[in-house]
C-alpha cells in the first residue's frame, strides 16, 4: 500500500475564519471515530477555531448527502466533510450505496456552490479501512487529516470565486 496524502501545500493555509461541518456515519465506529479525530486535529492545526467545528452524526453513509445539505442551512458552515466507511460485503449493497452517496455529494457541491469534501472510504476489506483511518501503524496515514486540510484549502482558495459564479453572498 502506498502512503500518500495531499503532500505539501503551495501556501500556508489559515483557517481562522472558516466554519466547518463534519457529519459522520455511525457504522464502523472505530474507523469513523479515528477519521473524525484526524480531520479535527488537522483543522485545529490550520487555525480553525474549535467553536467553528460542528460535528454531528447520522445512521449510515447513505444519509450523508442529506445531512451535509442540512449542515449548510442549520449551521451556516463554509464547508462540510461527510465521513463514512463502506466495506464490501457479499451483496450488491456496497456498490449501490457507494455510487449513490458519491454522486449525491458531488451534485450537492454544484447545487449550493460550496465545497463538500469526499470523506467516504470505499474499501474492499476491513483492513483497508483500518489502514486508511491510520489504525495500522506503518501502512497508511489517517485520511481524515487530508480531508481537514482539503476543507480549509477549498474554502480559502476557491470559495470566494464560487460566490461570484453562484451569485450568493
Amino acid at each position: 500500500m502506498a502512503v500518500k496524502g495531499l503532500g505539501e501545500l503551495d501556501q500556508e493555509l489559515d483557517g481562522s475564519k472558516v466554519r466547518v461541518g463534519i457529519v459522520h456515519a455511525r457504522w464502523n465506529k472505530v474507523i469513523i471515530d479515528n477519521l473524525v479525530q484526524g480531520a479535527k486535529k488537522r483543522l485545529l492545526e490550520l487555525n480553525v477555531k474549535e467553536d467553528n467545528i460542528i460535528i454531528e452524526s447520522v445512521p449510515g453513509s447513505y444519509e450523508l448527502p442529506l445531512a451535509s445539505a442540512a449542515m449548510f442551512e442549520k449551521h451556516d458552515v463554509d464547508v462540510v466533510i461527510p465521513i463514512g466507511c463502506l466495506i464490501k460485503g457479499s451483496t450488491m449493497h456496497f456498490e449501490y450505496i457507494c455510487d449513490s452517496v458519491t454522486n449525491a455529494l458531488m451534485d450537492l457541491q454544484f447545487k449550493i456552490y460550496k465545497p463538500v469534501i469526499f470523506g467516504v472510504l470505499t474499501c474492499l476489506t476491513e483492513e483497508q479501512a483500518e489502514a486508511r483511518a491510520g489504525l495500522i501503524p506503518g501502512k497508511m496515514h489517517n485520511h481524515g487529516e487530508d480531508w481537514g486540510a482539503a476543507a480549509v484549502e477549498m474554502v480559502t482558495k476557491y470559495s470566494p470565486h464560487l460566490t461570484k459564479i453562484s451569485g450568493n453572498k
